[in-house]
Order: structure tokens, then sequence, then C-alpha cells
């Protein structure tokens, strides 16, 4: 079973293999011939399981310097860091949680390494106080992942205040061995605010730029995305709460073009908007590497990016089902107090 078995390591299935042979009744020279080993391995893993049987087989335990950490101590470290702060300071080191153990730095390392503990990082979040966060979060999964017929999806928003800066130096290209560099001062030549629509099912994205970020230019992008959108389809909008998007004005465009269907996002939950995503990508790849020396360069810059993106199109797959989601947000409440949920 050892020498057929497919999950069987090498070295332990040559040594069945070598077992099986001699118990056949084979020779040590034919058995060393037929396996393509050594005369004197055929012996020594003969000899081993004659007195040991199948535990023979088994490596035995190297040698080596003997384990100087005990299990009491690896779970002192472990507690000590997760359920202790040190004096005087917000977090653990290696240098102080070796100096309050007993043990050395690499120590220290080695054990945090091993069981994930990362002292020195910390991450943030944002809870939401929408009273309505649960039935948004499940409206707008719901439009991600169970998309209605005939009907277009869209996330909307602004990408406001992109600054248009330009270093001080020209940037230093990429070497062998050495990044790309550049200087970390900069001269700053004016914003600029990029709307965009993001259509969910094709990824294709209808947008425009404007110097200010007011109710007045976001009607005119919806005047852009409505000439755009084949007028046969139901449109579902998703969007934040923003102030320009509920003055009174675009409440009565919405009102005047009764196919648009419009989906709020829960307050401080900007990441259930897809187009996030695409505004990240933005400035990954046109926007915080660029140097321009004018605003209307920048805008030119983030356009030509979206329009050869349209070109081949690959939406954002939204994968997290509604229920997930709240079940994070209610494991964190539970641990946390005055969280309002």
């Amino acid at each position: 079973m050892l020498a057929r078995r497919p999950k069987s390591a090498q070295a332990m299935a040559m040594r069945a293999r070598i077992v099986l042979g001699c118990g056949e009744g084979e020779s040590n020279s034919a058995v060393a011939q037929r396996l393509r080993v050594t005369g004197a391995t055929v012996c020594k893993w003969r000899e081993r399981f004659r007195i040991k049987r199948l535990e023979g087989l088994l490596d035995e335990p190297r040698p080596g310097t003997p384990r100087s950490i005990s299990d009491r101590k690896v779970e002192e470290v472990v507690t000590t860091t997760l359920e202790t702060m040190p004096k005087n300071s917000t977090h653990w080191s290696t240098r102080l949680m070796a100096e309050q153990v007993g043990l050395s730095q690499s120590a220290i390392v080695r054990i945090w390494k091993t069981f994930g503990l990362q002292p020195h990082r910390v991450e943030t979040f944002k809870l939401s106080k929408d009273p309505q966060f649960v039935e948004k979060v499940r409206d707008i999964v719901g439009l991600y992942m169970n998309p209605p017929e005939r009907a277009a999806v869209l996330c909307v928003d602004e990408k406001s205040q992109v600054q248009a800066l330009n270093r001080t130096q020209p940037i230093l290209p990429m070497r062998p061995g050495i990044p790309a560099r550049q200087s970390h001062d900069y001269e700053r030549h004016g914003v600029t605010s990029l709307f965009a629509a993001l259509d969910v099912k094709t990824g294709k994205t209808i947008s425009s730029v404007h110097r200010r970020h007011r109710h007045q230019e976001f009607l005119k992008f919806l005047d852009v995305v409505d000439a755009q959108v084949p007028a046969d389809l139901e449109v579902h909008i998703v969007m934040d709460n923003y102030a320009t998007h509920k003055v009174d004005k675009v409440r009565r465009w919405f009102l005047k073009h009764p196919r648009y269907h419009v989906h709020f996002t829960p307050t401080s939950s900007s990441w259930l908007n897809l187009v996030e995503r695409l505004f990240g990508e933005i400035t990954e790849r046109c926007v915080r590497r660029g140097s321009h020396t004018a605003v209307r360069q920048l805008e030119r810059d983030m356009l030509a990016y979206l329009e050869n993106r349209n070109k081949k199109p690959k939406p954002f797959v939204w994968t997290a089902p509604a229920d997930m989601i709240l079940g994070k947000v209610q494991r964190l409440c539970e641990r946390i107090s005055n969280s309002g949920h």
C-alpha cells in the first residue's frame, strides 16, 4: 500500500518496494539492480524492517541542538503579546518583549512569525450608523450579484480634488536592481474632479471631468449618462449620500427621468460602491506616479486611460454575499461596546 499510494513520499515508497522485493524472495543484488539503488541501501532497509517492522521505515530523529524554549514559554510570549501592553508604550516591540520574558530578540521574531502576530501593525475600521444599513446592504449587493434583466446597473461617484502635481526634479528611470525614483516634494498646479459611472455588467465607464464639484456639474454629468445609456433600458444608479446628490434640482431631474432608480449606499460605507475600486485603479496607474504641469494635462491623461480601458473592459466582480458582510459586522459589534447596532 505504501509503495502504490499516490500520496506516499518518494523515499517511503522506495523503502516499501525494497522490503516487498525482499519478501518475494529476491536477492539483495537483484532488488538493488531492479530499483537502481545500491546494495548497501537494500541491506539497510531490510534490516531496519526486520527489527522494527513498519516503524523501521520511518526517518529517525535527526541530530541537532535540543530545543531550549518550552511550550510554556511560547505560551507566555503569545499571551503577553495579546493580552497586555508595555509600560509607557502603545504596543510591543521585539526588544521590549525579549526583555519582558527573558528570551532573545530573534526568538521573539520566530514565535511572532509562527503565530502570525504583528503588534507593530494596526488597521482602521468605520461602522455605519445608518438605521437602514441592513436593508441598503442587501439591496445593493443584490443588484451586484443578481442584476435585473433589461436594466443597467451603474455605480456613480466623483473623485474630487484630484491634484495636478509636478515633481521638483526629473523622475529617474528604473535600472536593473534599482527602482524608479522621484523627489518627495512637488509643485501643485490645481485640482479637478473626475465624474464616473461604472457599468457593473460590462465594466465600461462613462466619464467626464469638471473643475468644480457642485450639483450643477453633477446634473451635466447625468445628462451625459442619459445620452449614452440605451433608451430602452431601466437604469439602477448606486451612489453615496453626498449632499450634491440630494439637492432639489437633482431630485427633480430623477423625477423627470422615471427610468432611473436610485440606490443610496449606507452612510460611511463608500466601500459598497464598486466605482471606488475603479478610482483606486486610476490613482494607482495614472495619478500617483504621474507628473503633471497643468490641470488640463491631468484631465487628458485620466480620460485617455478610461477610454483605453473601455476598449477591453473588465468588470469588477462582487463575490461577498450580504449575509457574509452582515455577519462580519455583527461579530465586530459583539466585540466592542457602544457600537450603536
